[in-house]
């Protein structure tokens, strides 16, 4: 009896209450006042969002960027990214239930019965949440939570960029972009393993432009040359360096240029000493002359003179090598040197002057006589004077520099005179000088 008058109760309640939903409302029912950042749209009877940036002049001060969403607006950075979220879901008109078609759920908000007992909702696979398109579902027990990305940070219900430049997470350029942000390196470094750290490149293993050496150096590298060569305006080639024309004293004759290197060369008869000076080539030692049997070989600088071996002429005749005597028999040896000695020597052109080049010295000496010393052929220039050094020697001057080749064949004659016995006599050294075609 008890449960039946309870039965009764709620089937009076429920058709009291369908009667109270059905009935049409009133003018007094109908709500037009909107909470703040909304007003009453009479078109279409909701609560419409107020667009703020268009409403209020100059909503944001200085560089920031006036951005409108629901109920209020935002003044963010010009560089800022916002993505616009869908337009509210339509209000229900205060005082109104549901429609009756939704079943009745004994659950908890955000569960519903399975069985006997009830179940979470994952309100993120049905798509029953009201995260904005720049958000991320997340079920929860009995809810889930809007999240942002990463590389964005929550304001409000939007989801703004996060400038992670400005955290200077690089070591040398940092390059914002929506949600993200990458590194990148000054010319001469490469990205290290950990996309934030610059470290340098090896230019010089990765083929770098030096034709010959490259040496690498912290962000960049250099080019440098071999000896005997320069660096070009490239930085990069090099080009031979012409020694030979930076002086003229590298060569003592002549010199030669060649790739990164210079050379000295020496003229016919001579050879190289050592890299720069020439000595001369003794064609007498060597058998290198071509003087027939007979003749004697003399050396001279740059060449050899070939010489009979008799070079005695009338009335002289030869007594000895080199060495011609006129006997005082013949007529015509009474106002020549008793004897000749033939000597040979050779010298370099332009030799400093004065110069001493041949000493004479006297092989016999007769007691009480008074030698003196002459050139008397062969200087008819003036190129040579006589020096006495004393009563048995001279030397013989050379006084004017002179240029070869050219020859010289000098009588140097002694002449000794005894006052005492009313005596006089001479003889004479018959000098050959060859003045070689250089000054070496």
């Amino acid at each position: 009896m008890r449960s039946v008058c309870v039965l009764f109760f709620c089937v009076c309640v429920s058709v009291f209450l369908r009667r109270a939903i059905s009935q049409p409302p009133t003018e007094s029912d109908t709500y037009t006042e909107c909470t703040d950042g909304y007003h009453w749209d009479p078109q279409t009877q909701h609560c419409k969002d107020i667009n703020e940036c268009e409403t209020i002049p100059e909503a944001c001060k200085g560089e920031m960027k006036c951005f409108n969403h629901y109920g209020g607006y935002l003044c963010l950075p010009r560089s800022a990214s916002v993505i616009p979220a869908p337009d509210p879901p339509r209000q229900i008109s205060p005082g109104l239930d549901n429609p009756p078609s939704e079943p009745y759920n004994p659950c908890p908000a955000g569960y519903e019965p399975q069985g006997d007992s009830c179940v979470d909702v994952d309100e993120c696979e049905r798509d029953e949440h009201d995260c904005q398109p720049s958000q991320e579902c997340f079920n929860t027990e009995g809810s889930f939570t809007c999240q942002c990305p990463g590389g964005y940070r929550k304001v409000g219900t939007e989801c703004i960029d996060i400038d992670e430049c400005r955290y200077r997470y690089c070591q040398h350029r940092c390059v914002n972009v929506p949600g993200s942000f990458s590194c990148q390196c000054e010319p001469g470094f490469q990205l290290a393993g950990n996309n934030r750290s610059c470290i340098d490149v090896d230019e010089c293993d990765m083929g770098a432009p030096c034709s010959q050496r490259c040496y690498n150096t912290y962000g960049t590298f250099l080019c440098r040359c071999e000896q005997g060569y320069e660096l070009g305006p490239d930085g990069f080639a090099c080009k031979d360096i012409d020694e030979c024309s930076y002086s003229s004293y590298l060569c003592q004759y002549q010199c030669v240029n060649e790739p990164g290197k210079f050379s000295c060369i020496c003229p016919d008869g001579y050879q190289l000493l050592g890299t720069r000076l020439c000595q001369d080539i003794n064609e007498c030692e060597t058998g290198t002359h071509q003087c027939a049997e007979g003749q004697t070989c003399v050396n001279i600088h740059g060449g050899h003179q070939c010489v009979d071996g008799n070079r005695c002429e009338e009335p002289y005749v030869k007594v000895s090598e080199n060495r011609c005597v006129c006997p005082a028999t013949k007529p015509g040896c009474r106002d020549l040197p008793f004897s000749i000695v033939h000597r040979y020597m050779s010298i370099t052109s332009e030799r400093s002057v004065p110069s001493d080049i041949f000493q004479i010295q006297a092989t016999s000496v007769y007691p009480g006589a008074y030698n003196t010393f002459r050139i008397r052929s062969g200087d008819e220039t003036g190129d040579f004077y006589i020096r006495q050094i004393n009563n048995i020697s001279a030397m013989l001057v050379l006084a004017r520099a002179v240029n070869g080749p050219k020859e010289y064949v000098l009588d140097l004659e002694m002449v000794s005179v005894n006052p005492l016995m009313s005596y006089q006599t001479s003889s004479a050294l018959r000098l050959s000088v060859y003045v070689g075609p250089y000054a070496f």
